[in-house]
Parts: C-alpha cells; sequence; structure tokens
C-alpha cells in the first residue's frame, strides 16, 4: 500500500472558500477513479499550500494517475508543480476496531 502526498502551491491570497471552489472542480473525477482507495484534500491558508494525501494499492496506481497529464492540469488548474512524495505504508493502527494490520 502506498500513501502519496500531494503538495502544490497555491495563489498568493486563497482562503478556505476559494480552495474549497478549487477542490470541488476535481473531487468528482476521483470518486469514479478504479485505483484509489482514499484521498484527503488538505489546505494552508498561512503557506498558500494545497494538495492532497492518497491512499493507493500499488506504486504503479500513484504513478499513473500522477504522471505527466496530471502535472500538466495542476499546473494549469494552480500554476504551480505539484512536489509528491510516495512512502510505503508498512502498519495500519485502526483504533476504531482496536486493531493493529502490517501491510
Amino acid at each position: 500500500m502506498i500513501v502519496e502526498i500531494v503538495f502544490i502551491d497555491l495563489r498568493p491570497g486563497t482562503d478556505r472558500e476559494a480552495a474549497l471552489a478549487l477542490y470541488r472542480q476535481t473531487a468528482e473525477g476521483w470518486l469514479a477513479n478504479p485505483d484509489l482507495i482514499e484521498k484527503h484534500y488538505v489546505f494552508d491558508e498561512a503557506r498558500s499550500l494545497g494538495g492532497g494525501a492518497y491512499l493507493w494499492p500499488t506504486r504503479e496506481a500513484a504513478e499513473r494517475w500522477h504522471g505527466e497529464d496530471y502535472r500538466r492540469m495542476v499546473r494549469s488548474r494552480y500554476g504551480s508543480e505539484p512536489r509528491i512524495q510516495r512512502l510505503d505504508a508498512l502498519v495500519r493502527v485502526h483504533p476504531g476496531t482496536s486493531s493493529l494490520t502490517e501491510l
């Protein structure tokens, strides 16, 4: 399992409502993604920083969906190059079921 964190520099002055409006433009498309396990849109107003945290089944899935087409879309929509980090998820902690799962 892969945890992927994408950072996007937003235009200075982007507030919470503007970030939400931008995110709403792409959220429906991610719902239909057959490989995506989960996505969280993130935002830091003080740093004009946005992006997402993704959970993918494999590194190949993450690379497939965040290739050059994705980077081009981010540059067009947000005006900056995305910075992508991919990390192997090793252990899942689920307090709701009091379970630990090695992945």
